[in-house]
């Protein structure tokens, strides 16, 4: 969604004349779409987040149970790749199916194995599930100063311009 700028050239974004605000990043995305859309140089914009935060939403209640499970699907996952590359490399009389089905159960079960104990060593400090991610209050679109008017009047224009 969001691609890493140097900070070098995260700062030289935050200088440039602002030609558009908005209130979340699929606007400012889509602002940016269209001018390019209408033939734009967007490789002379940016969209810049301002103020921060990070929010992280509580999926739900963690035990030692639903750990072990996720654990036994995440092993179970990385045992199917396993068991595909073994059986890549297995000679002829092999079964291909056994290989791969002996990489998704012995994956499962030490998933499992690694889940159960990761949530029992937390002593109880983080009983629940959560997702993080980082969110801005308002995004701007900013342009160089050559090529700013006419990307604010574009917007403009069309109504894509929100201040």
């Amino acid at each position: 969604m969001f691609q890493q700028v140097p900070v070098e050239d995260a700062s030289a974004a935050a200088g440039r004349p602002v030609v558009g605000s908005y209130p979340d990043y699929p606007r400012a995305q889509r602002a940016v779409d269209f001018l390019s859309d209408n033939r734009f140089p967007v490789e002379r914009t940016a969209i810049v987040g301002t103020d921060l935060r990070m929010v992280e939403t509580v999926l739900g209640r963690l035990t030692r149970g639903r750990a072990a499970g996720a654990g036994a699907g995440a092993g179970a996952w990385f045992g199917l790749l396993v068991g595909l590359l073994l059986s890549l490399f297995a000679e002829s009389g092999a079964s291909v199916v056994l290989l791969i089905l002996s990489g998704v159960v012995y994956g499962a079960i030490f998933g499992a194995i690694l889940g159960f104990v990761g949530q029992a060593m937390t002593g109880g400090q983080r009983d629940f599930a959560s997702r993080s991610r980082i969110v801005a209050a308002h995004y701007d679109v900013v342009a160089d100063e050559e090529v700013a008017e006419e990307a604010r009047n574009q917007l403009i224009k069309l109504g894509w311009r929100e201040s």
